[in-house]
């Protein structure tokens, strides 16, 4: 079931399952999302908590495209075009239909998935910035094809229209000998997005953090941005710094890599989450509110050691009854 609500929405950190067994797919919830995946309309917002290594089992969506954001643990994932290794700070985006097979070779592992039934993610337009900023092409990486000959049974798990389907084959997915073409898979490494900020006074709009979009039909509008908040410079003048309170047009799922986010420093931690739904006011905590009032306004590096992203969508989000109703989510948040 879903439910909705207008309501701020925070999660502590999600739980690592006690069981020694639950791989990537079994460990992998869904919080949120909106749309139809059979009309190719909107987005939904996952979260795994894994303790096993997928064995002989490959998993793939008919939804949409993936976008994976380790927050603790590396993840190895073997795919049909090569293997890719990710670690936590590490962003990978697997399409449609393409199979993997996820491995962990640091143990338990935890993160967030943003899935997108429309279209594609790709790079923002930069606009005025002009050809270099943000997240350069040439940082994008995609995987060598590597030949895996077995007879082995293979599972695999298919996600359509929402719902897990199985099918067994008598040999590996992970049989291709070579590729060419722009449909792959790739990873990303978040510490080489190039932070662009306002050096004079006011804040630039929150689109200067995007690291991939995927775009909707409407200018101005995105069925989902990827943005990052990554350690940078502050240094306007005559101007409250922090993120400042706001309602918009658009959803916020926030999470959270390692560190503390420059906004809410208590109960925003690591592994855990908040939603704000669009026209919902929100913004820092009254802590960071009265701490960027009374500051002198000198130049100094905010968000080092930290790594906070946004899942930013123009669709009303709607939580699953398993978000809604789990134990880590966070009843006193509207007191921040």
């Amino acid at each position: 079931g879903t439910v909705t609500t207008p309501t701020q929405i925070r999660w502590l950190p999600f739980t690592i399952p006690a069981s020694a067994d639950v791989d990537f797919v079994d460990g992998m919830h869904t919080l949120a999302g909106a749309g139809d995946t059979a009309l190719k309309s909107g987005l939904a917002v996952h979260v795994y908590a894994a303790t096993a290594s997928m064995e002989r089992r490959a998993f793939c969506s008919s939804d949409g495209d993936m976008l994976i954001v380790p927050q603790q643990g590396r993840l190895d994932i073997a795919t049909e075009f090569g293997p890719i290794m990710a670690a936590p700070n590490e962003i990978v985006v697997i399409q449609r239909g393409i199979r993997f097979s996820v491995a962990l070779p640091d143990g338990p592992s935890r993160g967030y998935v943003l899935e997108v039934f429309d279209g594609h993610f790709e790079l923002p337009d930069l606009g005025p910035i002009g050809a270099n900023g943000l997240a350069n092409p040439r940082d994008f990486q995609t995987p060598a094809a590597r030949y895996e000959h077995t007879s082995d049974e293979w599972e695999i798990v298919n996600k359509y229209q929402g719902e897990l389907f199985s099918a067994r084959q008598d040999h590996s997915p992970f049989d291709v000998v070579a590729w060419h073409g722009n449909y792959a898979p790739y990873k990303y490494d978040l510490a080489r997005f190039a932070v662009v900020n306002s050096v004079s006074f006011d804040h630039m709009d929150p689109s200067i953090f995007t690291v991939l979009t995927c775009k909707s039909a409407h200018p101005g509008t995105a069925v989902a941005d990827f943005v990052i908040f990554p350690p940078r410079f502050e240094v306007q003048q005559n101007t409250f710094r922090p993120p400042y309170f706001h309602r918009n047009c658009m959803s916020e799922f926030m999470g959270l890599i390692h560190g503390e986010y420059e906004a809410k420093k208590g109960g925003f931690l690591p592994g855990g989450a908040s939603l704000h739904s669009m026209m919902t006011p929100h913004g820092p905590d009254a802590r960071t509110v009265e701490q960027a009032t009374k500051r002198e306004l000198a130049p100094g590096r905010v968000a080092d050691g930290t790594q906070a992203f946004m899942f930013e969508s123009m669709f009303q989000l709607r939580l699953t009854s398993w978000a809604a109703e789990h134990s880590q989510r966070d009843h006193e948040y509207y007191k921040a």
